[in-house]
């Protein structure tokens, strides 16, 4: 446990979080691009332009290719965990999404009467195809600039 300081010198990991990071700054742009105006809660949720878990685990996996070897295990293993990211971002959450889109428009034509207490569903949890792509593509490219850190 005394050793846990040492992961602030990991380098692969500070730019994979910087590259996260720097994803959801880029959200703020967008939205002020798409809509006029900012939210800062854009920071905080899931969803948006470009995404942010995208770009975070390509950087990861590009980091560990770089560091140590894009024919390790290591690299393997980040590279499927990087997939999986990414297929669960644009599709799992995606489609989740789009039924608490569907529940919340329910509700409101059945219960719009009646008193109906609980929280709406979130509706906007994953990416589409393009918002990924975005990401993925942005997190290698801030783990190729940051190569020299490595």
């Amino acid at each position: 446990m005394q050793d846990f300081g040492n992961v602030l010198h990991n380098s692969v990991l500070i730019v994979a979080i910087a590259a996260c990071l720097i994803a959801q700054v880029l959200k703020l742009v967008v939205e002020l691009i798409r809509h006029g105006k900012v939210t800062f809660r854009t920071l905080v949720e899931t969803g948006g332009m470009p995404s942010a878990h995208s770009a975070l685990v390509t950087s990861l996996a590009a980091g560990v290719g770089q560091t140590v070897g894009w024919e390790t295990p290591a690299f393997a293993a980040a590279a499927i965990f990087a997939v999986i990211v990414m297929y669960d971002a644009a599709g799992v959450r995606q489609a989740a999404g789009k039924q608490a889109r569907i529940l919340n428009q329910i509700v409101d034509e059945f219960f719009h009467d009646a008193e109906f207490h609980e929280e709406r569903l979130k509706e906007l949890l994953g990416h589409t195809p393009v918002q990924v792509i975005a990401g993925c593509a942005l997190g290698i490219l801030v783990s190729c600039m940051a190569a020299r850190a490595y």
